[in-house]
């Protein structure tokens, strides 16, 4: 096995006849300096199972099989799995599967998320991360189910398009704060760790790149009472964020609480009405979130 050079990908890809596919968000990261980076940035440890997304020509799992307890690396691409298994094949502590990380966009892959646990079961010494050069197409959405799961990666050290890493990052009442950056924020700690020009990626993407580190953080998510509602909650929220949060609010719970409910909701959190969601802070929406329901919840005269 050997570091996989511009010229070493261009004559495997010839040999195999592929051709990377735009709409598969296939980039490959060529900067042998750079995917040392994100490997020592990922802080993999001899018990560690590391989950990999778009395993590509394998140039990545390369590096991380020797460092680390197993490697599940998984490729949509039937071409690139082939070629992935070619170059992998010598790694006997590497499984790779020809599969979509995603069942759909709010829902990881059962056979993938099956197979992380067995192999997972053999290491429980270990931690669960994921480090990947991620398809740009579906960053986001892996991200996010990857951190509803119940035992989520401890870290993610990912290649993202950068303007998705400063959402992640982003503070309240900037252009870039929204659903994404309280999710991210409300059970993590987020670090653009550096940020990657289009040169040094096979094809060139159209965009700026980073390498961004996320940290589970057990104390933030502690604070969050119910996950899947506070997820459902600021995804709602943001729907419309030009609108006021009075009229948001009305619109998140539409056949369940009257204005007058809407109204209270916000005395109880001494909140404007013509204040915006961007402008509320994590603690601020989690409250909302919190309070929301507890009006429901007496309206109705059920728990929620």
């Amino acid at each position: 096995m050997q570091d996989q050079t511009l010229s070493f990908l261009l004559r495997r890809f010839e040999e195999a006849g592929i051709t990377p596919r735009h709409q598969l968000g296939q980039n490959f990261l060529l900067d042998q300096n750079l995917l040392k980076l994100l490997v020592r940035r990922a802080d993999i440890r001899p018990t560690d199972v590391v989950l990999e997304v778009g395993s590509g020509s394998g140039g990545l799992t390369i590096q991380m099989a020797p460092l680390a307890a197993h490697v599940v690396t998984v490729e949509l691409d039937p071409q690139l799995y082939q070629l992935a298994s070619e170059e992998l094949h010598e790694c006997s502590n590497v499984t790779i599967l020809n599969e979509d990380i995603l069942r759909n966009k709010n829902c990881l892959n059962p056979v993938v998320l099956e197979k992380i646990e067995e192999i997972r079961a053999q290491h429980l010494d270990g931690e669960f991360k994921l480090a990947a050069n991620l398809p740009y197409n579906v960053a986001t959405p892996i991200i996010s189910n990857l951190l509803a799961l119940e035992n989520p990666p401890k870290s993610m050290t990912i290649t993202i398009q950068k303007e998705v890493g400063d959402r992640m990052c982003a503070a309240p009442g900037t252009k870039d704060y929204g659903a994404l950056s309280l999710w991210v924020q409300c059970q993590a700690d987020v670090e653009i760790v550096r940020t990657l020009p289009p040169s040094v990626f096979i094809p060139r993407p159209k965009v700026y790149s980073a390498i961004v580190h996320i940290e589970r953080n057990l104390e933030k998510r502690a604070l969050v009472r119910d996950l899947p509602r506070f997820h459902e909650f600021i995804r709602a929220m943001f729907l419309h964020r030009r609108k006021f949060l009075r009229s948001e609010l009305i619109s998140v719970f539409k056949k369940r609480l009257e204005k007058s409910d809407v109204d209270e909701i916000l005395r109880r959190m001494n909140l404007s009405g013509e204040m915006r969601a961007e402008q509320l802070t994590l603690a601020e929406m989690r409250d909302l979130c919190d309070v929301s329901y507890a009006v429901l919840s007496e309206k109705t005269g059920s728990s929620t």
